[in-house]
């Protein structure tokens, strides 16, 4: 089960990679961004169609989309000089609670007949 989850952070990771690739090709003028974009997002669905084998789909997709939210948004004040509002904040805490509630209500798939999963 681990191998999943570690799947899944190399999903986010390329994710956000990819994401600041793309502001990254928009602001430099070359298509190296956009070729390391276009790798990285792909290589994070990949590696997200890989995790959801044994990670309920919603928490993945929560997990996958939320984190990398979060951290892109993070990296972009930090690399890009975008501002950081009280609102913005606000949503991102709201983003992590809704991410958490997510995670928290949810339960790990069980095999059943036919290779189908069933919620426990």
């Amino acid at each position: 089960m681990v191998f999943y989850w570690i799947l899944l952070g190399l999903a986010i990771i390329a994710e956000i990679t990819g994401t600041l690739s793309m502001k990254w090709a928009s602001v430099s003028g070359g298509n190296a961004g956009y070729i390391l974009m276009l790798v990285m997002i792909a290589i994070s669905y990949i590696f997200l169609s890989f995790s959801v084998k044994r990670i309920a789909l919603g928490v993945a997709y929560a997990l996958w989309e939320g984190v990398g939210i979060v951290l892109i948004t993070l990296f972009s004040v930090l690399l890009f000089d975008e501002s950081l509002s009280l609102m913005k904040v606000a949503g991102l805490v709201t983003l992590i609670v809704g991410i958490l509630l997510i995670k928290s209500g949810s339960s790990a798939p069980r095999a059943i007949k036919g290779g189908r999963h069933a919620r426990v």
